[in-house]
């Protein structure tokens, strides 16, 4: 499995689910004029969008003929399972935000989580009892619009992946406004590792410790 992340909460997953098959899923591309990042030439066989803002729901920026899923379901695509689970963007139940699609996928026998813009102060029991044990969870870490660094800290200790990694935080040239990786780092007290892309398989899961990757957008 190879994962890139391109700023915000858009990520790139490409896997290989058989052996004549490759499987490309796009989660919430942004537009980019509105949130100040760039936004590459980008081709899926599936979009997946968590919630209808902007900044994560740009479809026109992905081209081919993608099978589209944005809310909650059980998808198949490519020998690819993908799995939309409800969640609150905020912690009023959608009240401020609205709702927010959590995606569990998996392909190689691995599993990602991409938890969009969740907001809630904590999962529920039906939540955690589906992402408890995900090998790879990407979440976001920024607050203002989501769960902040400490909020995402704990949320990792109650899933318990083997890899994190953080999204949703600002980085240079982000007109939105949230808090910088640091904080998060700090609170989880793992050593981070950066690199601009992640390629990984089962074998190359850590046995027992969590990961913490730091993609470079």
């Amino acid at each position: 499995m190879l994962i890139q992340w391109f700023g915000q909460a858009c990520l790139k997953v490409q896997a290989k689910p058989g052996p004549n098959n490759e499987v490309t899923v796009i989660f919430d591309p942004f537009e980019p004029a509105k949130i100040g990042l760039k936004l590459p030439r980008l081709s899926g066989d599936v979009v997946a969008i968590t919630h209808d803002h902007f900044d994560h729901n740009y479809k026109d920026g992905v081209s081919g003929d993608y099978f589209l899923i944005n809310g909650p379901g059980e998808y198949e695509v490519k020998q690819t399972f993908i799995y939309g689970i409800p969640s609150w963007h905020d912690a009023s139940e959608g009240k401020e935000r609205g709702l927010n699609t959590m995606y569990l996928l998996e392909a190689e026998g691995l599993s990602l989580a991409h938890l969009g813009d969740f907001g809630q102060n904590e999962l529920t029991s039906s939540q955690l009892e589906q992402l408890e044990g995900v090998d790879i969870l990407v979440l976001p870490v920024g607050g203002v619009y989501t769960i902040d660094a400490k909020k995402a800290a704990e949320l990792v200790g109650a899933i318990e992946p083997r890899i994190v990694i953080p999204i949703h935080y600002k980085i240079p040239g982000l007109k939105v406004n949230l808090e910088p990786v640091d904080k998060f780092v700090r609170e989880l007290g793992l050593k981070a590792e950066t690199m601009e892309k992640l390629k990984v398989t089962k074998k190359d899961l850590p046995a027992e410790e969590t990961k913490l990757i730091l993609l470079t957008p």
